[in-house]
């Protein structure tokens, strides 16, 4: 027993050993880079062109965790980064990649804003396509902001409208015995509809009619308004697709042929031999620079399905989901920080959990009654517990194309007990209490659970109305007629009064200046809410267990501050990802 006691403690010192070499080396290696950063400041060129590849899904934002390993470009970043790099005068232009990104339409206006905030800085945007491959209008129209849209040569261009299309189980849960029980709050709440339909109802075909409407109304227009076209002639040009990409020029709808090289090599002897970095990388390297003396506003982006509790931090955590223990404390920090004078709150979310939507309302209820305006910004969606989390906020701003409303309540669940008989599968269950066994996917709802379960409904539904006919003061009628579960385009709930303005982030950050008296030219600082977990302190929380280990990374967490130590990091997250050295002559497009 000894000789194994001491085995066990040789290991352990050895392995702290290894640890404290390895956090030894960690700080030289950064006080090395410290010298070298010194001289070399932020890293980017002197005359730069900006890149950026807007050819795949792209999120509207995200929690990074402390590598940002494998974090793509969202939303968010090109609009902060742009507006950055409007006022930085190496900065000459932007190049965007366009064309397969399946982008929604309120994700075209909010990154054709931003885009044209960019050119009326005197700074020029090209976009090349390789073509427009889908119906949808969202490409088209994030390409139609910039200054130039080339094409490749016979490359497609398909824009032409707005389309939707859905699966429907209930002939197959018909003939597998399965028994749908789904309660919905009310008539247009058609998420369950898959499961209950074996078509569109009435109500969804009429509320799905009328956002695809709206899209295609919305980009049509601003369309024609970038490429100085009539909605009439552009709904026209639409109407011959698909088509080529030389049909589109002889349309207007685009300028230029040639490929990607050509459009590219404009781009850089218009910024008179500018080097290329990426959006991403840009964002990157001047995330250390704050706005000393700025006016501060909380930006807390809220993004994903809204759950209950926290989440980890891992070294390699992606947190794409709305936790809310998370988000209320962000809510609460921004709060009592003395320097935050107002809360800009992003949301893009389908909702979620009630009591996880309930809680992080309550914290924005705090947060106005301390004295803290909250302007809500929403992105593609903000529905349901993303409306929720949105009515009590003093200024609510949305994109024409904003998928948002959707006040209802949705409960229940699908019962596969006859279905599994059907396969040959013996399927049992044992219960103690009356509804231990209410969620059971095996047996359906008794006729008192099925009672209990609209009753639950009933209730949640009728909270949910009264605090939206609260938040946004309106009477409990005109909130009735406008809920029932139904979803409206930003365009469309405004003028029902569920939202106050059309519009993207910036006019969202115009509100929250006007609310707290800042001049509507003064520059302002964000602080991003929720604050992503360090680097070491990931680390410490690996080696949780060791005293040791949590010492070492302790000692190791205020080096991490340093801007040279972030700049490290960031390189290192780059080489993990493929990424290559600011200083190259041609980076690859983000």
């Amino acid at each position: 027993m000894v000789a194994f006691l001491n085995w066990s403690k040789s290991i352990a010192l050895g392995t702290l050993n290894a640890i404290a070499k390895v956090a030894l080396f960690v700080v030289l290696l950064l006080l090395v880079l410290m010298i070298i950063g010194m001289a070399h400041g932020d890293g980017l060129p002197d005359n730069m062109v900006l890149t950026a590849d807007l050819r795949t899904q792209i999120a509207d934002s995200s929690r990074p965790g402390p590598f940002d390993v494998g974090r793509s470009l969202t939303v968010m970043d090109f609009v902060l980064a742009l507006d950055r790099a409007s006022r930085d005068s190496r900065v000459k232009g932007l190049f965007l990649r366009v064309g397969d990104g399946q982008l929604s339409v309120a994700q075209a206006e909010e990154i054709g804003a931003a885009v044209r905030r960019f050119r009326q800085s005197g700074r020029f945007v090209i976009a090349h396509s390789q073509g427009f491959d889908s119906a949808a209008l969202g490409d088209y129209l994030a390409a139609a902001s910039a200054n130039e849209i080339w094409m490749q040569p016979k490359s497609p261009f398909g824009a032409s409208g707005a389309g939707a299309g859905a699966l429907f189980l209930r002939g197959l849960f018909d003939k597998i015995q399965a028994q749908p029980q789904l309660v919905k709050r009310s008539d247009y709440k058609s998420a369950a509809d898959m499961f209950m339909e074996k078509d569109y109802t009435g109500p969804d075909r009429e509320q799905t009619t009328a956002f695809l409407q709206s899209w295609y109304n919305s980009a049509t227009s601003g369309a024609a308004a970038d490429r100085k076209l009539t909605p009439k002639a552009v709904a026209a040009a639409f109407d011959r697709s698909p088509q080529f990409a030389e049909d589109a020029q002889h349309a207007h709808l685009i300028d230029r042929i040639g490929y990607d090289d050509d459009a590219k090599n404009a781009a850089i002897a218009r910024g008179r031999a500018a080097k290329t970095v990426t959006v991403r990388q840009y964002a990157r390297a001047i995330s250390d620079v704050t706005g000393a003396g700025h006016p501060q506003i909380a930006l807390i982006e809220a993004a994903g399905e809204i759950v209950e509790g926290g989440s980890h931090d891992g070294v390699l955590d992606n947190t794409t989901a709305i936790a809310s223990d998370v988000y209320a404390g962000a809510i609460r920090d921004a709060t009592h920080d003395p320097q935050v004078k107002a809360i800009v709150l992003r949301v893009d979310s389908p909702g979620g959990s009630v009591s996880a939507s309930d809680q992080i309302l309550n914290a924005l209820q705090k947060a106005r009654r301390a004295g803290k305006p909250v302007v809500v910004s929403m992105g593609t969606l903000a529905a349901s517990g993303g409306y929720y989390i949105s009515c009590f906020a003093d200024r609510i701003v949305a994109e024409p194309g904003t998928l948002t409303g959707s006040i209802g309540v949705l409960t229940g669940k699908v019962s596969f007990g006859k279905s599994a008989g059907l396969l040959g599968i013996g399927v049992d269950q044992i219960g103690v209490g009356k509804n231990a066994l209410m969620d059971s996917a095996i047996s359906p709802y008794t006729p008192d659970q099925w009672a209990n379960l609209n009753h639950q409904a009933d209730v949640i539904y009728a909270d949910f109305l009264q605090k939206v006919a609260t938040g946004r003061k309106l009477p409990l009628t005109q909130v009735q007629a406008l809920a029932k579960g139904r979803v409206w385009t930003g365009a469309d709930a405004k003028s029902r009064g569920l939202v106050d303005e059309l519009g993207g982030f910036w006019a969202a950050v115009a509100d929250a200046k006007k609310l707290t008296g800042i001049a509507p030219r003064q520059e302002v600082s964000f602080r991003v809410y929720p604050k992503r977990a360090s680097f070491f302190a990931a680390l410490a929380s690996a080696f949780s267990g060791t005293s040791a280990g949590l010492r070492a990374m302790q000692g190791l967490a205020a080096i991490e501050q340093l801007p040279v130590a972030r700049a490290v990091l960031r390189a290192m997250a780059d080489s993990s990802s493929g990424g290559v050295q600011m200083k190259a002559d041609n980076l690859p497009v983000n």
